[in-house]
């Protein structure tokens, strides 16, 4: 019996985190789009990782903080809103991850990241942002960036 009373109480916590985590995903884009700087990094840790659509942008929280003070400051950040999203909680109840499909003004992205309580709070503690491509369309997109990406690489391989 007590085990079962166990199992619906972990049950209910991780619903309760699914809920909770959600609400902190919509909040973190709800403050993007209205360039609410503040309420935006509130959200993330302060040992987060941001990484962007393009292969020069995998920032830690303070050169993202630096990327986008300046959009945030004119007022207009980015606006994402999810459309679809899956939420995972580790039985310690102290990370999540998640996977999200969002409306944005780039049309669809997919957005992914770990969140991580601390002090009892959820923070974004990762996200990975990346542009949705339709199988048919690949080929055509490995032309367009073909030329870059093969700069990208020799660069990397030589470091």
């Amino acid at each position: 019996m007590f085990a079962v009373l166990w199992s619906l109480q972990l049950r209910s916590q991780v619903q309760m985190d699914k809920k909770e985590i959600g609400n902190i995903l919509d909040s973190w884009h709800r403050a993007a789009g209205s360039a609410d700087f503040d309420a935006y990094f509130n959200l993330m840790t302060s040992d987060a990782v941001f990484i962007g659509t393009d292969a020069s942008e995998n920032w830690q929280i303070e050169e993202f903080k630096a990327y986008a003070k300046p959009h945030f400051d004119k007022g207009k950040a980015w606006n994402f809103k999810a459309v679809e999203r899956q939420i995972y909680v580790n039985d310690e109840g102290d990370y999540a991850w998640f996977d999200e499909l969002l409306d944005t003004q780039m049309k669809l992205c997919r957005g992914s990241g770990v969140l991580r309580k601390e002090s009892g709070d959820w923070k974004i503690a990762h996200y990975v942002l990346s542009l949705v491509i339709p199988n048919e369309n690949v080929s055509e997109v490995i032309l367009i960036k073909q030329e870059k990406d093969d700069r990208i690489i020799e660069e990397l391989i030589k470091q």
